[in-house]
């Protein structure tokens, strides 16, 4: 018995040694290094305020840092806001940082598209995309899906919003819309995600799954590599709706193509007629292709979808956000349109690209929202990447983001529910964690 005491007091005495110890080693770090846990203990139990956490830690070790996982674990990354590093990594050493074999299997949901490719793969696609970017047709075709998804949908919802004093979800409204959009660009088909009219919103389940296989994407930055890897060998948890989801998106997207390619009639008009363009025949054309390759066209959609939808639908968000918590900047914006913009002529929404540019502050502000909230966020200015990977859909994001502004704050004044929560979301895109409640008011134009 007393043997068994004297070895109690012992373990406890080097116990409390080393707990000392270590308390005095992370007592003025704001996130503690444990034994064979490391850091993950403190960013998990953080994780509700994650941005506001990492900001902070960030600037304790002057921009970058290490973060170190749990023991055998291989979670062990680095954190950096610092400028410099950014343009060392993406523009200045650009060849040195590939994405690699295990960012290709956690976003093995993209395929073998651009933004999981390298090397001569990666440039052969940015090329195709960049040829049919730059063209005037392409741009004038998404302006028109844009002005055809807001007078016809957008809208007439938001009025019938503001008619009957109800408060909605805008960043969901946000979501269906942009969703809507990029199929319609992208794969000539409308889910037809967003209404026109005030009644249930519907479930679609192409949507739901883009969703899913988001969160998939973020959960495998969270967890090991061997954890995730066997869940999806057994077929559960996240990784268990990610087969399904991707099974469903997959269907979407190679139905979408065929009967794409089916339409030969439109084919040839492409090149005269953005009404009959077609993005996905506008590729097979580009590439050459003697037989067409379906799952490069798979995995190119795909790319394109989730680069378009997210992205827009966020910026929109913190942008009427910031804009309604700033009358001073509604007022600078509506006075713009009002002295720049052709608001007196039918169809003045569709105007073309040089008179969006007269609106210099409009763009400005704009640019602040993304600054302040990238969707995919940190540099000098994160929103569009940076170097030989920088966004090619830059110019056409502005187009689309001024349009629906425009139409938005031209007709509508929006409130944001009072007492409503407005933080940052835990994901791969920069998503309110609540959703943005708003009340609708229509101006007297």
């Amino acid at each position: 018995m007393m043997y068994s005491l004297e070895c109690f007091s012992l373990f406890l005495a080097i116990f409390s040694f080393f707990s000392i110890h270590i308390w005095r080693i992370n007592r003025n770090l704001p996130i503690p290094n444990l034994p064979f846990l490391g850091m993950i203990p403190a960013i998990l139990f953080n994780v509700s305020n994650i941005h506001e956490y990492l900001t902070t830690a960030l600037k304790h070790y002057g921009g970058t840092f290490k973060v170190r996982g749990p023991l055998f674990t291989n979670l062990n990354f680095f954190l950096t806001s610092d400028p410099m590093n950014v343009h060392h990594v993406t523009s200045k050493n650009f060849v040195n940082y590939g994405k690699g074999s295990e960012f290709h299997e956690i976003f093995e949901i993209l395929g073998d598209g651009i933004f999981n490719s390298d090397s001569h793969k990666w440039k052969y696609q940015r090329n195709l995309l960049q040829s049919l970017f730059k063209q005037n047709i392409f741009e004038n075709f998404v302006r028109k899906v844009t002005h055809k998804k807001l007078q016809g949908y957008l809208l007439p919802l938001l009025n019938e919003v503001s008619e009957s004093r109800t408060t909605v979800d805008l960043q969901d409204i946000f979501q269906r819309f942009t969703f809507d959009s990029i199929c319609s660009i992208v794969l000539a088909f409308d889910p037809n995600c967003l209404p026109n009219k005030l009644t249930q919103f519907p479930e679609v389940a192409i949507e739901k799954a883009f969703n899913k296989m988001e969160d998939t994407i973020f959960y495998r930055h969270l967890v090991p590599r061997w954890f995730w890897k066997l869940q999806r060998w057994l077929q559960i948890g996240h990784e268990k709706d990610s087969i399904t989801s991707l099974q469903i998106a997959d269907k979407f997207l190679y139905d979408c193509i065929s009967s794409s390619l089916e339409m030969k009639s439109r084919f040839n008009n492409t090149k005269d007629d953005e009404s009959n363009f077609d993005m996905l025949k506008a590729l097979v054309e580009k590439s050459g292709m003697e037989q067409v390759d379906h799952k490069f066209l798979r995995d190119t959609a795909n790319n394109l979808l989730a680069a378009g939808r997210d992205t827009i639908s966020s910026t929109l968000c913190w942008f009427f956000w910031l804009v309604s918590t700033h009358p001073n900047v509604e007022t600078k914006i509506l006075e713009e349109i009002r002295l720049k913009f052709k608001t007196n002529e039918e169809n003045w929404l569709i105007s073309g690209v040089e008179d969006l540019d007269k609106l210099i502050y409009l763009h400005g502000a704009i640019c602040e929202a993304l600054r302040l909230f990238p969707p995919v966020p940190s540099y000098k200015f994160m929103a569009f990447n940076a170097g030989p990977r920088s966004c090619l859909g830059k110019n056409i994001s502005f187009i689309q983001l001024k349009m629906i502004v425009i139409a938005l704050l031209w007709n509508f004044h929006f409130q944001v529910v009072e007492g409503h929560s407005v933080c940052p979301s835990v994901s791969i895109i920069l998503h309110m964690k609540h959703g943005l409640q708003v009340k609708i008011t229509k101006r007297g134009n």
